[in-house]
């Protein structure tokens, strides 16, 4: 009997389902502590306490079941759906905002051996899915028959389409330097320590997709859906309960997924900075999925903050830079790159026979 279990634990479609399962979980506990953490972290810069009154943690870390507390809150409050909404369009908004968000997942190589779904075409993939969230934004704001969302839909719309397409830009030049579109690839072409990492021949790259995921994520300073003139909640302004709740979800989902990708595309993934420098038996150079967290970590801390630090741009500033700024940048670095596969340089020199 127990034989049978193992067999049938190990067909291909069911470890694959087990590890969606636990991928999602995964996030979605993810998500419930950097809530918690965002506001630890923005407390302690700016000498307050931040969550200290939902539980503790044998005596310490007061707080830690505020973001258990909010999740149930959110949960037993009503769903409250306008009267003159599109009803069927307003359900089902949050739920096209959340799934790219947590579908995109499936080709983030998580360790060397770990990938849910190892696609040639998984920079594609990312593409694809990370373009539907705008879709979201733009039902949410349309079905809910408010001129107050449908403005915060059309400023955040333009934004995420003005810097998708900067960081579709700065993905061309990742594909030209790893010469893959499979993400495990673009992984293991940096291998050989932070050297050999994409940030150091694409810095400026690196530096419009990072300014890009927090654009795209409608994070401070460019949560533009929450205009200045009007102190809405821009496109989600008439969702509640878990509705609301849902593209909460999706937003600190897709905050998380940013990170995942920005360290597999320039910071080496789930490969160690002791790579090359130490033996490759020694625990610190083995690759795995302890440096891919470390990393995520680190990047999730950067977001903080950014919230922490900077006020919001005025809409234009936002737009000039995404269309004037880093649309140009990314164009010139592609060239520049040209130049440097010419002449075998770089990440080329590698590749050269």
């Amino acid at each position: 009997m127990l034989q049978r279990i193992l067999d049938f634990l190990a067909l291909p479609v069911v470890e694959t389902t087990i590890w969606i399962l636990v991928v999602t979980v995964s996030v979605i506990l993810s998500v419930a502590f950097s809530v918690l953490f965002e506001r630890k972290i923005i407390g302690w810069m700016q000498l307050r306490k931040g969550p200290n009154r939902v539980g503790s943690l044998f005596g310490f870390w007061p707080g830690v079941f505020q973001a258990f507390a909010d999740v149930l809150k959110l949960l037993i409050k009503e769903v409250v759906v306008p009267t003159r909404a599109n009803k069927v369009l307003f359900g089902i908004a949050p739920i096209i905002a959340l799934v790219p968000a947590l579908a995109t997942w499936a080709v983030v190589p998580l360790s060397p051996e770990l990938v849910i779904a190892d696609i040639d075409a998984g920079l594609l993939y990312v593409l694809a899915l990370t373009s539907m969230g705008v879709y979201g934004v733009i039902i949410a704001g349309w079905a809910a028959n408010s001129k107050y969302a449908f403005l915060g839909a059309m400023r955040s719309a333009a934004q995420i389409v003005a810097y998708e397409i900067a960081m579709g830009f700065a993905l061309v030049g990742v594909v030209m330097a790893a010469g893959s579109l499979n993400l495990g690839e673009i992984v293991r072409g940096q291998a050989g320590g932070p050297l050999s990492w994409n940030v150091i021949w694409l810095f400026p790259l690196a530096v419009v997709y990072i300014i890009s995921g927090v654009a795209e994520t409608n994070r401070a300073p460019f949560d533009v859906a929450e205009g200045e003139s009007e102190i809405v909640a821009g496109f989600h302004v008439e969702y509640s309960g878990i509705a609301f709740a849902l593209f909460f979800l999706a937003e600190y989902a897709n905050m998380l997924l940013i990170s995942a990708l920005t360290a597999v595309f320039f910071f080496g993934g789930w490969l160690s900075p002791f790579d090359g420098y130490l033996p490759a038996d020694s625990w610190l150079a083995r690759p795995g999925f302890p440096w891919l967290g470390i990393k995520i970590s680190a990047f999730m801390f950067f977001y903080f903050w950014l919230r922490a630090t900077f006020p919001r741009y005025r809409y234009d500033q936002i737009m000039r830079l995404g269309w004037k700024v880093l649309i140009p940048v990314t164009l010139v670095w592609i060239a520049a790159e040209g130049v440097m596969a010419h002449f075998k340089v770089g990440p080329w020199k590698v590749l050269s026979p």
